[in-house]
C-alpha cells in the first residue's frame, strides 16, 4: 500500500467510526473538515472503500432514499452506506496506536491530528514531540542552507526562503504549546495555526525545503 492510500484508509475508517455515512458524505468530510485531502481526487475513495469492505473492515448497508417520502425513480439504485465492523475498529485502533516516524510527516500528521480526539495521550505527545523534532531539524537544515546561499539569492527567493521558515517556526510555536497543554492535563488545545473558513483544519505548513 502506498503512503498516500495509507493515509486515506486511515481517514476513511475514523470518520465511518464516527458515524455510518454513505460515499457522498465522506467525500465532503474529506474535503471539508480534513482539508489535506482536498489533493486527493474522488476516484481513490471508492476503491479504498471497496478495499476495506474486501478486508471485512467495512460493510456495506443498504440506505434509505435521499427523500424516503418521494416516489423512487426507476432504475435509480439505493444509496450505500458503509459501517464500520468490529474487525474494523480494531484495526483503526492499532493504526491510532502507531506513533512512528511515518506519523510526523506533513500528510500524515494531519490526518492523525484531525482524529486526537480519539487517540490516548500517551500516543498524542509521542506524536506532537516526534512532529516538533521533524520541524526543527528541518529548520536547522533550511537556516544552513539560507546561510550558504544568501549572497547568490535575488530578492525575491530570499523573501520566499524566510516564508518558508517563518511558516515552520510558527509549527513548532504550536506544536510547543500543543505539549504544554497535554503536560498539564488541560482538555481543550490552543488554535491551530491555520484554520479554512468552515473551521476544518489545513494541515501544517511545509515550509520550503
Amino acid at each position: 500500500m502506498s503512503k498516500r492510500a495509507g493515509i486515506l484508509e486511515f481517514a476513511v475508517l475514523g470518520l465511518v467510526r464516527e458515524s455510518p455515512m454513505h460515499g457522498y458524505e465522506l467525500r465532503k468530510r474529506l474535503n471539508t473538515s480534513l482539508g489535506v485531502f482536498r489533493a486527493f481526487s474522488y476516484g481513490s475513495l471508492y476503491p479504498c472503500l471497496k478495499t476495506l469492505v474486501a478486508q471485512g473492515y467495512l460493510v456495506e448497508e443498504t440506505g434509505p432514499e435521499i427523500d424516503p417520502l418521494a416516489a423512487p425513480l426507476a432504475g435509480r439504485r439505493a444509496k450505500i452506506v458503509y459501517r464500520l465492523t468490529a474487525a474494523g475498529k480494531e484495526h483503526f485502533e492499532e493504526l491510532l496506536a502507531h506513533s512512528g516516524p511515518d506519523a510526523w510527516e506533513d500528510e500524515h500528521f494531519a490526518a492523525r491530528f484531525a482524529f486526537f480526539g480519539q487517540t490516548s495521550r500517551d500516543v498524542r505527545m509521542r506524536v506532537l514531540e516526534g512532529r516538533r523534532s521533524r520541524l526543527e531539524e528541518r529548520l536547522e537544515k533550511m537556516r544552513a542552507s539560507l546561510a550558504r546561499t544568501r549572497e547568490r539569492l535575488d530578492g525575491y527567493t530570499l523573501e520566499l526562503q524566510r516564508h518558508g521558515m517563518e511558516s515552520v517556526e510558527r509549527e513548532v510555536r504550536w506544536l510547543n504549546e500543543l505539549i504544554e497543554t497535554e503536560r498539564a492535563g488541560r482538555t481543550q488545545p490552543p488554535s491551530g495555526p491555520d484554520t479554512d473558513e468552515e473551521g476544518g483544519a489545513t494541515g501544517p505548513s511545509r515550509g520550503t525545503a
